[in-house]
């Protein structure tokens, strides 16, 4: 999460959120109330409604979302432009939860708010793809210490452990099949883990295990 975050008001004019994209280099825009509250958001996208309006030929604004966009690029202030109901994240939430907006959604950078839905940072697409960026080491000690010693009780000796850019490799005999699918399904969520290739050694039929929970 980045804290320092370039927000806007409601009154701000159109024109000095395009000086800010190209000044502070950002595609989205917070906007918010005197007190931080988050009200909306305003993205590259919307802005450029204005230029596509001005730019359009007759019957490029045909159909309901088109119709809805030519009115959209009357705004003048953020207020006007904002998409309302603003997709934010808590700061407690994982970063996998916030991948998974941002790709649900089609959005390049997520307001984080407090209980109240006050603005306190911001995440981006380059913020969340900068866990993979994480040491090999730091992820081993994790897999080891973390997911197979205090999470399984299960003495990581029993393994063999490997980490190589990002990729686990597990090879070893665990206590039982459901319990090595499930320390396999667990190192998958460590943060920076790209892959997981499971070489354990199971002794039946693993398709027929209950689902891990």
């Amino acid at each position: 999460m980045t804290a320092s975050v370039v927000a806007v008001r409601g009154d701000t004019s159109f024109k000095d959120m395009a000086a800010l994209l190209g000044s502070s280099r950002v595609s989205a825009f917070p906007v918010v109330d005197e007190t931080d509250r988050v009200l909306g958001v305003v993205s590259e996208a919307d802005m450029l409604i204005k230029e596509a309006d001005q730019a359009s030929h007759p019957g490029v604004f045909a159909g309901l979302r088109r119709r809805r966009d030519h009115e959209r690029a009357a705004a003048v202030t953020a207020g006007e432009l904002m998409t309302s109901r603003p997709v934010t994240i808590g700061p407690d939430e994982p970063v996998e939860q916030a991948a998974f907006l941002m790709y649900d959604r089609g959005i390049k950078r997520l307001p984080v708010v407090d209980e109240a839905g006050h603005l306190i940072g911001i995440v981006s697409r380059a913020d969340v793809l900068s866990v993979y960026a994480r040491p090999d080491d730091d992820i081993w000690r994790e897999v080891t210490d973390q997911v197979i010693l205090r999470s399984f009780l299960v003495d990581p000796a029993r393994f063999d452990v490997t980490v190589q850019s990002g990729i686990v490799t597990l090879s070893g005999r665990p206590e039982t099949d459901q319990v090595g699918q499930q320390i396999v399904d667990a190192v998958s969520h460590v943060q920076g883990v790209v892959t997981v290739r499971d070489r354990l050694e199971y002794t039946g039929d693993r398709s027929r295990l209950p689902a891990s929970s």
